[in-house]
């Protein structure tokens, strides 16, 4: 099977970005097409029930195909969609939200509300991670991101998708590059608003966060809470942005230096009305949720793409708070959290708004608000 060449028609894009196809029984998955396109491929991959191909010509191209502007889109392994017109683009990112939510949490479409667009489809990442890798036939060091299709480094002069000055930054260490391969570095525009420790995390796209703040300030106010916990809070961004909107809050977050970044980030806004903790969210959660009274309580959660751990999620459950706010740039653990939380009966999921925040990508944003159910 590996080395065929086959004619095939891509009936969807699935998670992650790769096109699906079938000859007969056989699932392909190929990169870079759109649904209805005819395409010829050839198989790399092969298993059981499911293969992997590379695309070699295009037969009969989709009318959303555009030309990619950049010189790395097809071997470069950071972006998946440049050759989609962007409206399309967020039709296929929240066509595969309502999948991953219907697949692995049962939940209806009705949930999932339009992908907010961002305004700046190239040119917005903040934050980039590089590596350099020596290339022996060329006989130096590579210098940019790992390929779609392996660990080799393809060598990068621009990231079209990355902040201006974060390609500034680019260029200097391409001029001054590491001293062998094998070394990552990280690329990075601070919040001038915010102090962020070099290490700690702010979101990746400041050119949406307006949408981000509005959205989690909506689906608050919405609930009339008046005490916030805010679970992993970082530099206490969404503590501090709805400050406001509550009679107190309290932020937990293990980066130590994030803490005190957020500590003082509360003293240049005047946000006096709570406090941040250091620690391990997962053991401080028994007690900050001892604190809380539940009936006007928000949670809000923003965890690593990893997720909530099922016992965090447990303790949440039985606690009860009137609203839960789900922040997450990975909507298959989003689902498969929001799942354990509502299979009790204890809550439902009342919407799920997907921001666009890195367009380009397989990626997204989502913000979910579950509402506990009375009795």
């Amino acid at each position: 099977m590996i080395g065929r060449k086959l004619t095939v028609t891509i009936l969807d894009i699935g998670f992650g970005g790769e096109g699906v196809a079938r000859v007969d029984d056989f699932v392909v998955f190929v990169p870079f097409v759109l649904t209805g396109e005819e395409v010829e491929i050839e198989i790399t991959e092969a298993k059981k029930r499911f293969g992997r191909a590379r695309l070699l010509q295009i037969l009969k191209p989709s009318p959303h195909r555009v030309a990619p502007p950049c010189p790395y889109f097809g071997d470069c392994g950071g972006c998946q969609y440049q050759h989609i017109d962007y409206p399309t683009q967020l039709e296929v990112k929240r066509k595969q939200i309502v999948d991953l939510f219907q697949r692995i949490g049962g939940f209806p479409e009705a949930v999932i509300e339009p992908m907010i667009p961002c305004p700046q489809i190239y040119g917005y990442r903040n934050r980039i991670m590089v590596r350099s890798q020596w290339d022996k036939f060329k006989q130096g060091l590579n210098i940019g991101f790992l390929r779609n299709d392996n660990r080799l480094v393809v060598d990068v002069e621009e990231c079209k998708i990355a902040e201006p000055g974060v390609n500034d930054q680019l260029r200097e260490v391409r001029a001054k590059p590491p001293p062998k391969g094998g070394i990552k570095v990280v690329l990075r525009l601070l919040p001038s608003d915010w102090i962020v420790p070099a290490d700690s995390f702010f979101q990746n796209n400041f050119h949406l966060l307006d949408q981000l703040v509005a959205t989690a300030r909506e689906f608050l106010q919405a609930s009339g809470n008046r005490r916030l916990l805010d679970i992993y809070c970082g530099v206490g961004f969404f503590s501090l942005e709805l400050a406001d909107l509550v009679d107190s809050y309290l932020g937990v977050e293990l980066d130590q230096r994030a803490i005190r970044g957020a500590r003082e980030n509360a003293k240049q806004r005047g946000r006096e009305n709570g406090e941040f903790w250091h620690g391990e969210a997962e053991a401080m959660l028994p007690e900050l949720v001892s604190r809380a009274p539940p009936a006007t309580t928000t949670v809000l959660l923003d965890p690593p793409r990893r997720g909530c751990p099922a016992q965090s999620l447990a303790v949440l459950e039985q606690f009860g708070a009137k609203q839960i706010l789900y922040v997450s740039c990975h909507p298959a653990t989003l689902a498969r959290d929001l799942k354990l939380l509502c299979e009790k009966g204890t809550y439902r999921l009342a919407r799920v708004r997907p921001l666009d925040m890195f367009p380009q990508t397989q990626h997204a944003e989502c913000v979910a608000e579950l509402r506990r159910i009375e009795p």
